[in-house]
């Protein structure tokens, strides 16, 4: 492959729930296009790490979430989607920052209390947002942004944009009432919103066995559609993005659940 088109085969099937059709186990995708996903995955990679050297130093006040070994979601839902999309998630938000147009050392800066940052420093780790790219946070309460994504789903909505919302979460917060109040009101309205739970296996410490008495995540929306993706593959995500805007801005809500693991403790 030089500069052409190969496809790739995705090795792992996507679960349904309540869905007649799925998105394609193949994907069409160039050389130059492989290396960015590469090259931007490596770099929130270096930069966790990194992060990570600096908290365990004593120079990052407050908390300090990684997001290391599940950078695959994040770059595979940016290739899916638009900048016209919004997203809004947890508060393992470093990475996406970084993927909606913020550097490496606006990150940084940020998280070492230095006025270069994304809210001068006094925000954090949970809380990075850039709001000229859609990006809504970076939240610290967790499962608060579930009703923030659907209040913004309304919006794209009202607007008629034909953009959708991406709220995110993880296995943890997956079993909060909010969540399922803010759907429920997103199904009666057909809102644009994409449920996405980065199931990590883990709530802080504790294994999804023993937190959920039914961790098939992605079921958990009821009445509402859901797929299991592989949150391991950048390819799939990406697949699976295509297929879930289209759902929520032609149909309405939609759930996902990301299959994924953290290589950091909470």
């Amino acid at each position: 492959m030089s500069s052409g088109t190969v496809t790739v085969d995705l090795d792992k099937p996507y679960l349904l729930h309540k869905l007649e059709s799925e998105p394609p186990m193949t994907a069409e995708v160039t050389r130059d296009e492989l290396l960015g996903y590469y090259s931007l995955m490596f770099r929130m990679r270096r930069m966790e790490i990194s992060a990570d050297t600096l908290y365990k130093a004593k120079h990052v006040k407050g908390f300090c979430h990684l997001y290391d070994g599940q950078e695959a979601i994040c770059v595979g839902m940016e290739a899916g989607a638009t900048w016209g999309d919004s997203v809004v998630t947890s508060y393992r938000d470093h990475a996406w920052q970084l993927s909606r147009g913020d550097t490496v050392k606006g990150v940084l800066c940020e998280l070492l209390g230095k006025q270069g940052g994304c809210a001068k420093g006094m925000g954090g780790s949970m809380h990075m947002y850039k709001a000229d790219a859609n990006f809504y946070g970076g939240n610290g309460i967790v499962g608060s942004q579930a009703p923030l994504g659907a209040g913004i789903a309304f919006a794209h909505k009202f607007a008629g944009d034909g953009c959708c919302s991406f709220a995110l979460y993880g296995d943890g917060a997956a079993n909060q009432g909010q969540l399922f109040e803010a759907l429920n009101m997103a199904a009666l309205l057909q809102l644009p919103l994409v449920y996405v739970c980065e199931n990590n296996q883990y709530g802080m410490g504790t294994s999804k066995k023993r937190s959920s008495a039914n961790h098939d995540y992605y079921t958990k929306g009821h009445y509402v559609p859901g797929i299991k993706c592989d949150g391991m593959n950048v390819l799939s995500v990406r697949e699976c993005t295509k297929f879930l805007k289209k759902h929520a801005v032609e149909v309405g809500p939609i759930v996902v659940e990301f299959d994924t693991y953290r290589y950091h403790g909470h």
